[in-house]
């Protein structure tokens, strides 16, 4: 039924982003209205229609406001809509010759579709329309006259007319959003929450360090400044509506437009922007402009790094820092998250000691690197991400934090974080085995090593270094482990590795390692391109580190390269699941020891089923001006092409996958249960007198008896680990193999 009404009150629903519906009451009790029941994303509120029209021209946090024409319980089926939508007299609200247009949300057992519901909302209104003998409307769903808006959930509908139109979150200013727009009226509330109405008045400063599109910057000048997030629009979803009373909107209208122009001029707040994207600046100053405000607004070019306090503002006691930085949705963007959260704690503590901290992050773990309390939090919503907008008192000067220290501001900027037990721990860890592999790395000149394999069990991280950049893999933690935890280990980690090697953040990269089967193994991780040149030995060699599970090269099987390089010279050599061909580069380079007999394979072919690594190894070959003619690469799977394939080889590398089950190949490959099958099909390719180098990375590998009687079998696994890999003698296990009559 109809809710009844008090004559000259009007019942409304305003609906919002979820999480402030409590501000939105708040909110609609200033503009004058009388809030009711508050539901999920929204208002019910009865009021004027000019307190309506106020609140559709000031709110600065809901997104519409519809007029209530009806809320009905039991609503279950398409006809009990259908008569709902017909007992209403639309002839107050839908006048002839206007266009219609409906928004449905929610559904029922029998209304399970959006399209659905709104077609038959629209059916009932034409009903009750043509029972009257009036003309049907036309439908126009992008710019209609009128919207109507419908909400049925468990039976009970909402049914009015929207007065908003578009979603009043559109103020009309921002047509560049940047890289992570937040959208205006979320924005507002997270100004609200961190009490910036309060402190505009008293006419303190707010600096936003990592603004982007100056979405919170202009949200907060139009608060300061006294004026209506709705002013620049142009048309409201009421211009439409039969009912509506153009005198009093205009005089609304007017003295809103009075408010803004006094506002402006007694405006004592200054905003200040900080990005280094120049296209999220140029976004910021023409947003800023249309929204009328940037004269309220100073906008630079400036990274996180260097923030201080802005030239010309006072020493004030009070203010607010506030931003909304990424939030590393990608397990790849941690590193540098990790060190920006870590740097704007210790920017703001030594250039604003005093003010507040309001920091809007999906990700709370990031949130506890910027090293302040929160001392409050609320829970909201950005689009689909779960997020928490977290308030920080930053302290003063003197009261023993880090940014009171020093001689000035600079030195406490540089001044470390302080770490947890568990962080210096795992510091001291990492500095342990730098010394320990110093006196090798010194007399080997690697660059590419392993500096760190799960040492600790608390911090499950392997750790590679590439010359100046560093290959984070987090194996994937166990169920009996809480995620929670995990989650800040992995945060300490690559806070302390930066910091420990010297390097910028920039140049560490993170995966996670689980088993990956099929195609999952050569499955792009992203699409920097972003690959670089290292060195081993005499090979100038191709890694990856982001786009990709694997770098590669696996660093591992380095010892096992050098050897093949030995064993290889004026031999036939066969490079079988070759991945980037790798060995295959060492074996035709040839010995790396002085006084080696120089030259290496007199010819190679290497055999893989992937495209993506041949052209991978194609471009290996090239570096090292390996002669295509003579080293081949053949894309097959190797089972296949030893079946097929002629020719013996003098020695012959084949390492294996754990598991694949690739849809290129006709079957699934278990190295355990097939490796018995794959080495006597690649010794019947290996010619009297040569080697087959087996190896492969199965933890609990066990050989087949078999083979050893059948062939001469001797395993060097022991002697295949440099001292960056000592700690995990069963990563991987290598064979040699030869025929028995070669004895």
């Amino acid at each position: 039924m109809t809710e009844p009404q008090a004559p000259h009150t009007l019942n409304f629903l305003a609906t919002c982003p979820k999480g402030i519906e409590l501000l939105l009451a708040d909110e609609l009790a200033a503009l004058g209205a009388t809030p009711g029941k508050t539901t999920v994303a929204g208002v019910f509120f009865q009021a004027s229609l000019e307190t309506a029209y106020r609140a559709c021209l000031w709110s600065r946090l809901a997104n519409r406001v519809v007029l209530c024409l009806a809320r009905e319980e039991g609503i279950e089926t398409p006809e009990a809509l259908r008569a709902a939508a017909a007992a209403i007299d639309w002839r107050d609200h839908l006048a002839p010759g206007k266009t219609l247009a409906v928004d449905f949300h929610g559904r029922a057992e029998a209304i399970r579709h959006t399209r659905f519901g709104a077609q038959t909302v629209k059916d009932g209104v034409v009903d009750r329309l043509h029972a009257e003998a009036r003309p049907r409307p036309d439908i126009d769903t992008r710019s209609p006259d009128l919207r109507l808006y419908a909400h049925l959930h468990r039976g009970r509908l909402t049914l009015g007319v929207d007065l908003s139109g578009d979603s009043l979150h559109r103020r009309g200013y921002r047509r560049d959003v940047g890289h992570a727009p937040l959208k205006e009226n979320l924005a507002a509330a997270l100004l609200v929450r961190a009490g910036w109405p309060a402190l505009a008045k008293e006419g303190a400063p707010l600096v936003d360090p990592l603004c982007g599109a100056g979405t919170l910057l202009i949200e907060a000048a139009l608060m300061a400044a006294d004026i209506a997030p709705g002013l620049a629009r142009e048309r409201f979803g009421f211009h439409g509506w039969a009912g509506h009373d153009e005198s009093c909107w205009r005089e609304l209208r007017r003295e809103a437009e009075a408010r803004a122009s006094i506002g402006r001029k007694r405006c004592r707040s200054r905003l200040y922007g900080f990005d280094e994207s120049p296209p999220a600046l140029a976004a910021a100053k023409a947003n800023a402009m249309r929204a009328g405000v940037p004269a309220l607004i100073e906008l630079e070019g400036a990274a996180l790094t260097g923030l201080s306090r802005p030239e010309g503002l006072p020493d004030t006691p009070r203010g607010l820092v506030m931003t909304n930085p990424p939030y590393g949705e990608r397990l790849g963007e941690l590193p540098q998250l990790v060190s920006l959260y870590a740097q704007l704690g210790e920017r703001v503590k030594a250039a604003f000691p005093g003010w507040r901290l309001a920091v809007f992050t999906a990700n709370p773990d990031l949130g506890h690197r910027i090293g302040l309390r929160a001392h409050k939090h609320y829970s909201l919503k950005n689009g689909p991400l779960d997020a928490r907008l977290l308030l920080m008192a930053i302290p003063e000067r003197g009261e023993g934090d880090a940014a009171g220290q020093g001689e000035g501001a600079g030195d406490a900027a540089k001044a470390p974080p302080a770490r947890s037990e568990g962080a210096q721990m795992f510091a001291n860890r990492l500095e342990k085995n730098r010394k320990r592999l110093k006196k090798w790395l010194k007399k080997s000149g690697e660059p590419c090593y392993r500096l760190y394999d799960a040492d600790m069990p608390e911090y499950a991280l392997a750790i590679d270094v590439y010359g100046d950049r560093v290959h984070v893999q987090e194996y994937a933690p166990p169920r009996s482990v809480d995620a929670a935890q995990a989650q800040k280990r992995l945060f300490e980690a690559l806070g302390v590795i930066p910091e420990v090697l010297g390097i910028d953040s920039s140049r560490v990269v993170i995966k996670r390692r689980e088993r990956q089967s099929g195609k999952e193994q050569y499955r792009k991780q992203a699409a920097s391109g972003e690959r670089f040149e290292v060195r081993e030995g005499q090979a100038r060699l191709w890694v990856n580190l982001r786009d990709y599970l694997d770098t590669g090269l696996f660093l591992d099987h380095r010892p096992v390269r050098r050897m093949l390089g030995e064993m290889a010279v004026g031999k036939r050599f066969l490079n079988l699941f070759c991945y980037t061909a790798t060995a295959t580069v060492q074996a035709a380079l040839g010995p790396q020891k002085e006084g080696a007999e120089p030259g290496g394979a007199s010819e190679s072919v290497s055999v893989d089923l992937s495209n993506t690594y041949l052209e991978w190894a194609r471009d290996n070959f090239a570096l090292n001006r390996l002669d295509p003619s003579r080293h081949r690469v053949v894309r097959d799977d190797c089972l296949r092409w030893l079946e097929t394939a002629g020719g013996q080889f003098d020695l012959i590398f084949m390492d294996p996958p754990t598991f694949s089950n690739s849809k290129k190949m006709a079957d699934t490959l278990d190295v355990q249960r097939d490796h018995g099958r794959l080495v006597r099909l690649a010794m019947a390719r290996l010619a009297p007198g040569g080697t087959l180098v087996f190896s492969n990375n199965q933890r609990r590998f066990k050989l087949d008896a078999d083979l050893a009687e059948q062939y001469r079998v001797e395993e060097i696994s022991a002697k295949t680990f440099d001292p960056d890999f000592t700690r995990r003698p069963d990563l991987h296990h290598c064979f040699l193999i030869r025929h028995r009559e070669d004895a």
